[in-house]
């Protein structure tokens, strides 16, 4: 009788469905939360709890909605990387280029002004060495470039890229050019001359321009080439107004030839359009005096632009003609033979006072 209910005669229970376990153990569950809820007062003692933590930026809150719910983090944000946007084209169009292609283009840039660089101090380094060995650390002349076995040797030391700061060395270059170019335009008018000789019998232009190549060429060199050399190397306000002066003649000469007086000398315009008498020889040869007429034209230009860039560079550098003279007037003092002059003529003075004194 043990599978069977002590009091057989009370209420079934197998129709009652809150009579299983599970449910009564939900239903129990649920009015203890709703018993705990009632019987909670916010304003009541809480002594036994626990210190609320400041909360800051050492310790920030942590959202937390129910036991078994993960903590809630902030949401942070990935950096993205901009692309540069592709260089626009003259066209106002965005030029399209593979960032493989604008890499090597730019390694071989780099490698281009890497050897460059590398090929200066090469011959930098050559350079300094050489005068290291030379005696007395002299430099020794390079210029006119004659070869050893000549009879004559250089006068002059001339390196643009060692003597001339960086920034002056094109125009130096530019006044060099130019020099050879009237050098050029000298010879030129030489064979002018000898072709009027040939067909005119003209030996006063023929025997001129022998002249004016044997004296304008080198005292052109030594006149305003040299001096602007040395103005643009040691920042000299004394050899700029020599360069100035000189300079300025050679323009106002220039443009002379470039007129070609007939006798002057020179194969000017007047000369060439003389030339021209209608035969065949005639004009073959008044083509090519107004050739030269024309380079003595361009000569005269470049003399111009070349004068007027100069003096705007001589004026940015705060020269002045006061400090020409101070400059003069030092270097005339310390030159040695002007020294030497000085105290011979102090001496000479001197014994001429005294052996008048004895009489």
């Amino acid at each position: 009788m043990s599978g069977f209910e002590e009091n057989p005669f009370g209420e079934p229970t197998v129709d009652n469905p809150f009579a299983d376990p599970a449910i009564q153990q939900v239903t129990t569950n649920t009015s203890n939360a709703q018993r705990g809820l009632e019987d909670y007062n916010p304003f009541a003692d809480q002594g036994d709890q626990r210190p609320a933590a400041v909360r800051g930026a050492s310790n920030p809150p942590q959202y937390q909605t129910m036991p078994t719910m993960p903590i809630a983090q902030p949401a942070i944000m990935q950096p993205t990387q901009e692309i540069p946007p592709p260089p626009y084209t003259r066209t106002g169009q965005q030029q399209q280029q593979p960032p493989q292609a604008q890499q090597q283009f730019s390694t071989a840039e780099f490698q281009r002004r890497q050897e460059e660089l590398e090929r200066k101090a090469q011959e930098l380094a050559r350079r300094e060495e050489e005068l290291k060995n030379a005696p007395y650390n002299a430099r020794r002349n390079n210029w006119p470039p004659l070869p050893e076995k000549c009879c004559f040797q250089p006068c002059f030391y001339q390196d643009i890229n060692v003597d001339i700061p960086l920034e002056f060395q094109k125009i130096v270059r530019l006044l060099y050019y130019l020099w050879m170019f009237h050098a050029c335009v000298m010879a030129l008018n030489l064979l002018g001359g000898l072709a009027l000789m040939f067909s005119s019998a003209d030996f006063t232009t023929f025997g001129l321009s022998i002249l004016y190549l044997i004296l304008f060429t080198p005292f052109s060199f030594l006149c305003w080439y040299r001096p602007a050399y040395k103005a643009f190397r040691s920042d000299s306000s004394f050899n700029f107004m020599v360069f100035f002066f000189v300079f300025f003649f050679q323009f106002v000469v220039t443009v002379i030839q470039t007129i070609g007086i007939p006798g002057s000398g020179t194969c000017g315009m007047l000369t060439a359009l003389k030339s021209f008498d209608g035969s065949a020889g005639g004009i073959t040869l008044g083509i090519i005096l107004l050739i030269i007429a024309l380079c003595f034209g361009a000569a005269a230009c470049m003399d111009l632009l070349l004068l007027s860039k100069i003096h705007r560079i001589y004026r940015s550098t705060g020269a002045s003609f006061a400090k020409a003279q101070q400059e003069f007037t030092t270097e005339f003092l310390r030159n040695e033979h002007v020294q030497t002059a000085a105290t011979n003529a102090a001496a000479a003075t001197i014994r001429a006072q005294m052996s008048s004194s004895r009489y």
